[in-house]
């Protein structure tokens, strides 16, 4: 894991604005409602033009599991291409009112038939978000609770991150249950992690967002990887 600095988002393989072409409709989405929801019939992918979109699965015993947040030009919903009658895998909540735009699934089907170009494109972005799905499970499944909450702050900071001048400015207000569910821990034990960091002087907290004081401390926490900060993400 690496971090990046100044609004460290990498950006996307996918040609959008071949992509918005093929739109069926836009729209204003409202806070706190839901694009799709597990379980759904599947009919359309999204664009996101602006806002947020958090994506996260629920659990066998009834926790939420957040799995990446989506920001200006993501794609989600597509996990249900080229699948007999589809049904979303996972949820997309909007944290952040914004416009989105709605593909039908068959048109986008049918273009990647048709356009060896975008088909490339789309499998090579497929790709890159199955790789970034398996080193976040890995975190969380090798780290344990306090290294699963490391490993999410270091991804926010490659997402997020601002540099300021005390440390990396995590440009995302989240609540603490919030992070514990990009964490898959509880609320206790988030509030009980950061309180440690915080009184380490690693992290501090102004105004619900978090400052990195000590990256490399996080780092060597975990022991980082340096993965590439195109799979070190939360996006």
């Amino acid at each position: 894991m690496i971090d990046v600095p100044n609004k460290m988002k990498p950006t996307h393989s996918i040609e959008i604005k071949e992509l918005l072409l093929f739109a069926d409709r836009r729209f204003q989405s409202e806070r706190a409602t839901y694009l799709f929801q597990e379980g759904m019939l599947a009919e359309e992918l999204y664009i996101i033009i602006s806002g947020k979109v958090q994506i996260s699965k629920i659990t066998s015993d009834g926790r939420e599991l957040s799995l990446r947040i989506c920001g200006a030009n993501d794609i989600c919903g597509e996990l249900t291409l080229f699948t007999d009658n589809p049904k979303y895998l996972l949820s997309a909540k909007v944290l952040e009112e914004g416009e989105i735009v709605a593909i039908k699934k068959d048109v986008i089907e049918r273009e990647i038939f048709q356009n060896s170009a975008l088909a490339f494109e789309f499998m090579k972005w497929m790709s890159d978000h199955f790789r970034k799905t398996q080193t976040k499970f890995r975190d969380l499944v090798l780290n344990g609770k306090k290294g699963a909450l490391i490993s999410t702050l270091i991804r926010m900071t490659n997402s997020y991150g601002i540099e300021v001048k005390d440390g990396i400015l995590i440009d995302l207000p989240l609540t603490n249950q919030e992070l514990a569910n990009f964490c898959g821990t509880s609320r206790e034990s988030t509030n009980r992690i950061l309180n440690e960091l915080k009184k380490d002087k690693v992290i501090s907290v102004k105004k619900g967002k978090i400052i990195i004081h000590d990256l490399q401390f996080l780092r060597e926490e975990i022991g980082c990887e340096n993965c590439p900060a195109v799979y070190c993400s939360i996006d």
